[in-house]
């Protein structure tokens, strides 16, 4: 089984950016969490990390017929991109929306998640456990024939 896990902008600046919402571990922390999250679990994953929301696009776009699962934390275009939603609709690759903090206790304009339309399952506001529990989740979906864990 392998999976794709996708993060967005600024999440390459864990440690730097407002570590009181999103923690003081940077994103090399992050990446060691996954990749040892993902071979616990016996899956294979493959990291991508990008500020652009073209190039998360291509990506997506490109995981048709290699990912068997997508793990996706699209940050702040969670809010914005109509475009991943539909890339996400596009290929449809299982996905599991990852957040580090809780976004429905945030800002009124964090509310809406257009990737998260196209996604089976969400975890917010566990920090990087979330993503140990999106993996986990998502292994067992796709076990499971894509009938919930």
């Amino acid at each position: 089984m392998k999976f794709l896990i996708i993060n967005g902008p600024n999440l390459n600046l864990l440690g730097l950016r407002e570590p009181d919402i999103y923690g003081r571990q940077d994103y090399a922390a992050l990446c060691r969490f996954l990749t040892e999250s993902a071979n616990d679990a016996g899956v294979e994953a493959e990291l991508f990390q990008s500020n652009h929301e073209g190039a998360i696009v291509d990506r997506i776009q490109a995981a048709y017929g290699v990912f068997d699962g997508i793990v996706i934390n699209p940050a702040a275009y969670t809010h914005t991109s109509v475009a991943i939603l539909d890339a996400l609709k596009a290929v449809a690759i299982p996905a599991v929306e990852v957040h580090i903090s809780d976004v429905s206790k945030r800002e009124s304009f964090r509310q809406v998640s257009y990737a998260g339309m196209a996604c089976v399952k969400t975890y917010m506001g566990l920090g990087f456990e979330g993503y140990r529990q999106a993996i986990l989740f998502l292994r067992d979906y796709l076990r499971d024939g894509g009938h919930g864990a």
